[in-house]
C-alpha cells in the first residue's frame, strides 16, 4: 500500500479530516474531531510503513497474538491502540482496510450524542 492509497481511503470516509496536531510529520485522521489513524510520514518515507489504529481491547490482544506485524500502539494507550506494519507478509491491503474500518467504526460508535447527531447530518 502506498501512502496516497492510505490517505485516499481514510479521507473519503464520512466526517473525516486530516491534521498534523503533534508535529509536521505525524499525519492524523480524525472523524468528528476524534483520532482513528496516525501515520509517521518521516518513518514511512524511510520504509517503516506503520499506522496506529484504534481497536477493541479484546480483539487487539487477539490480533497481537496472531500477527507478527501487529504490536501494542507505539506512544499510545496500548489497551486501545495497535501499531500495524503495512506491506508486510501477514497484513495484506484488504486486511489493513478492514482494520482501518474497525478503528473508524469504533470511534464513530463512541461519539457523544451531540456529535452523533451532527455526524448524521453530514
Amino acid at each position: 500500500m502506498h501512502i496516497d492509497e492510505l490517505r485516499e481511503y481514510c479521507i473519503q470516509k464520512k466526517g473525516v479530516t486530516e491534521h498534523f496536531p503533534f508535529d509536521q510529520v505525524t499525519l492524523v485522521f480524525k472523524v468528528m474531531g476524534k483520532m482513528f489513524v496516525l501515520v509517521g510520514l518521516e518513518k514511512w518515507e524511510q520504509g517503516e510503513t506503520t499506522v496506529n489504529l484504534k481497536c477493541n481491547p479484546d480483539w487487539a490482544i487477539e490480533l497481537r497474538e496472531n500477527y507478527q506485524s501487529i504490536k501494542p500502539g507505539y506512544h499510545m494507550n496500548k489497551k486501545h491502540w495497535n501499531t500495524i506494519v503495512l506491506n508486510s507478509n501477514d497484513i495484506n491491503d484488504a486486511f489493513a482496510f478492514e482494520l482501518i474500518d474497525h478503528s473508524y467504526d469504533l470511534v464513530v460508535s463512541g461519539l457523544t450524542q451531540k456529535d452523533k447527531e451532527a455526524f448524521k447530518k453530514l
